[in-house]
């Protein structure tokens, strides 16, 4: 894996954004409506999942930081220490490979090397983790949070920017499922900003709030702003 220097600032700065609410939504517990790749076929029959390995170890590493519900009984990626809905269902991943992110590409060799931490932590900690599963997906929940923190607070220079920018694009696909028309995610029910309190739009996509903050209008319109708020 490797990245340019404007890569690397440009996730360092997603994660910057993300990060200071990062505690609000780790201590919580509806799939996202559209916008969801296909997944690939699995290449080897792990437990029944539908997932590849790639998948399965960032849905683990998005689960960790915002736990979840299993999607299903055989679900090895998610935990299952949430009751609700969390960072999977939330869409992490269709951020993560969202086009206009650009990091698509790193992605198998950031869910190869989240593989080889945890396979060291196997290890280190004298665990056996099951052989049919990638090394992260088959610790358990409080071994993959041990981990995750290791990685965000113990990496140094470079890496630890490329950890903290991953970790923040799992929070804004939940606090802002940005890979969606922010509309159609609200009146969809997205989790994330659901749990949030996220307002819906009007019927035309806009959001006005009749009610103002200050009890006042602070400003009049300005003639010249179109039906649809702009500028003409």
């Amino acid at each position: 894996m490797s990245l340019s220097r404007r890569q690397l600032l440009w996730l360092a700065a997603i994660g910057s954004a993300a990060w200071p609410i990062a505690g609000q939504a780790a201590t919580r517990g509806a799939a996202a409506p559209g916008g969801s790749l296909p997944l690939p076929p699995d290449p080897v029959s792990l437990l029944g999942t539908t997932s590849d390995p790639e998948t399965m170890t960032l849905e683990a590493f998005a689960d960790t930081l915002i736990p979840g519900r299993k999607r299903y009984a055989a679900d090895a990626a998610i935990a299952g220490v949430g009751s609700g809905a969390g960072a999977v269902q939330a869409g992490a991943l269709d951020l993560m490979r969202f086009g206009p992110v650009g990091i698509a590409p790193l992605l198998p060799g950031l869910a190869a090397a989240i593989d080889a931490e945890a396979a060291g932590y196997a290890l280190a900690h004298k665990h056996l983790p099951d052989p049919t599963l990638p090394p992260f997906v088959a610790l358990p929940y409080d071994d993959r949070k041990v981990l995750a923190t290791q990685l965000l607070e113990n990496s140094r220079g470079d890496l630890q920017l490329v950890w903290f920018a991953l970790a923040g694009l799992v929070f804004l696909a939940y606090h802002t499922a940005g890979y969606l028309p922010t509309a159609d995610a609200v009146r969809h029910g997205h989790p994330g900003l659901a749990a949030i309190g996220f307002p819906k739009p009007d019927a035309d996509d806009l959001w006005r709030f009749p009610v103002f903050s200050y009890r006042r209008e602070l400003a009049r319109l300005h003639p010249h702003t179109t039906a649809r708020g702009n500028p003409r």
